[in-house]
């Protein structure tokens, strides 16, 4: 199959526009509780809507963030959130203490950022008085207002962008556009707390943080060897250091991207990490490069440049939320094809993305 090797630079577009729905003072009670999306990738590109709910919010009303626990820290470091709601299972519904938590904040209005029927329940149960979301799963007569988003085309470049769709929805709540600043995340641990090893990388200058694995599937991720590559040449040319990024899953990916370079220039930490100390990690990183992932999606809105190869999924879709960044793309005929795992086992829209070229690549981008 012929390709169409490209670099993009991430462009969210054009966002959906909906008929504005008109509130009263009295409806806004004691503020907005959101229902975040469960991955960690969709609730960063859901921030910008988050801070454009923030800004529509009358005095003395709050942010309030309802999300799975594991990415709790990212909405606790946001300013502007004014609480946050851990969930202890993201796929069940609101435990009575969980409901009784939403109740006590008195929120007036909820927006569900998922599609889930059961979390629209769920905060019906609450007591919150008008959700609004996208259409899904045959629960819009729970919501006052419901949004309907063109289906996913497999094989073509689908808008609009993941993001654009939240803020459509905030939008429609009467939220002024984003102005495409990203927020000053709080540090939600301290120097002092950090194990040694991660005191000493926050020391090092020059650190590339790498990202090769997606707990999506195989299909999104890059070769191992071509994350190594790229390492060693940073360590080469740039004098610099390399840490390996990932879930405790992902472990062995960061042993192979890492495997043959200096040990005194390398720091495998997928799988011991908080979300905090990664946090802490990527706002001390020079460059990140990470495959369609929470990682890349985190370190963008972090302000921390970084290049990202795409292959199953759509770099115009789910494009990391910075300027900053390139990804590089080959639009073979079947890609982006979504799949977990490549259909034909030879992840073949990944071919013509060789080191050397993600290389030429990072060198024309401003380090941090």
């Amino acid at each position: 199959m012929s390709g169409n090797r490209c670099v993009m630079i991430p462009e969210y577009g054009e966002v959906p526009v909906f008929e504005p729905f008109r509130f009263e003072k009295k409806d806004w009670h004691d503020g907005i509780v959101v229902r975040s999306p469960n991955w960690l990738g969709d609730a960063v590109m859901s921030i910008p809507a988050l801070m454009q709910l923030k800004s529509l919010l009358p005095e003395f009303c709050g942010l309030f963030v309802l999300c799975p626990k594991g990415i709790a820290p990212l909405f606790r470091a946001l300013p502007g959130v004014d609480r946050v709601v851990p969930l202890s299972d993201p796929h069940a519904f609101l435990s009575a203490e969980e409901r009784q938590s939403v109740k006590r904040l008195q929120p007036g209005i909820g927006v569900l950022f998922n599609n889930s029927f059961r979390d629209a329940l769920s905060l019906k149960l609450a007591r919150v008085p008008m959700l609004f979301g996208a259409k899904a799963r045959n629960r819009s007569w729970l919501l006052k207002r419901s949004y309907e988003f063109p289906k996913r085309i497999t094989a073509a470049l689908n808008r609009p962008h993941q993001a654009a769709k939240y803020m459509a929805i905030a939008g429609a709540l009467g939220a002024a556009p984003w102005d495409g600043c990203l927020p000053e995340f709080r540090d939600l641990v301290t120097r002092e707390e950090l194990s040694p090893e991660l005191d000493a990388l926050l020391r090092k200058e020059r650190v590339l943080a790498l990202a090769g694995g997606a707990a999506y599937g195989a299909a999104k991720r890059w070769p191992a060897s071509s994350f190594g590559s790229v390492a060693g040449k940073w360590i080469r040319e740039k004098d610099g250091f390399v840490v390996a990024l990932g879930s405790k899953s992902e472990r062995a990916i960061a042993d192979e991207i890492l495997a043959g370079l200096p040990e005194d220039r390398i720091l495998n930490v997928a799988g011991s990490t908080s979300l905090e100390e990664l946090m802490l990690i990527l706002k001390h990183s020079s460059m990140c490069v990470a495959n369609d992932s929470g990682v890349m999606h985190l370190a963008a809105i972090l302000g921390i440049p970084g290049v990202a190869p795409f292959g199953s999924t759509d770099p115009v879709a789910t494009s990391p939320l910075s300027r900053n960044w390139r990804i590089v793309f080959d639009k073979i005929e079947c890609a982006p094809c979504f799949r977990r795992v490549c259909p034909k086992g030879t992840k073949e829209c990944f071919d013509s993305l060789t080191p050397e070229f993600v290389w030429d690549v990072m060198k024309d981008i401003p380090l941090s």
